[in-house]
């Protein structure tokens, strides 16, 4: 039953996509992917990860709010677990999840400020957390026509 649900979700939101007016305003930028082949003890050390979000969210001309941390247990490694780190700016968020028994990590940058950077605030944590391997994905959000 979700796996129909979702098929349709998805169909109506390309459906809809396509006939959105090349001057409608877009509202906000979000740049967001998958890092692979991160050492552990990078994506362990939360105030790492956390100094990494303040410094993406300054070079991305971002201005914050709020950050929360978290860092997870394991239970079933003597290693502690991942982290995440969420900073609310002003012009939206910044957010990394990190699995460190994975070599994996999220990154999720979305902003609506005119002169935000997602893209620099991304190849920031990027560089910082230094995968062999990532993809990056882009979605412009929102528009101003009405529902």
């Amino acid at each position: 039953m979700v796996e129909a649900i979702n098929k349709t979700l998805v169909r109506e939101f390309y459906e809809a996509k396509s006939d959105v007016d090349a001057g409608e305003k877009v509202i906000g930028n979000h740049v967001f992917g998958n890092l692979f082949g991160v050492e552990e003890s990078i994506i362990k050390n939360l105030e790492l990860v956390t100094q990494t979000v303040i410094k993406a969210a300054s070079i991305g001309k971002m201005h914050i709010l709020q950050v929360l941390t978290y860092k997870f247990d394991n239970p079933k490694s003597k290693d502690n677990g991942g982290v995440s780190v969420i900073a609310l700016i002003e012009e939206s968020h910044i957010a990394v999840h990190t699995w460190p028994e994975s070599k994996y990590v999220t990154v999720d940058v979305y902003s609506c400020g005119p002169e935000a950077d997602s893209f620099a605030a991304f190849d920031y944590i990027v560089k910082k957390l230094n995968p062999k391997k990532y993809e990056k994905f882009y979605a412009d959000r929102g528009n101003t026509r009405a529902t």
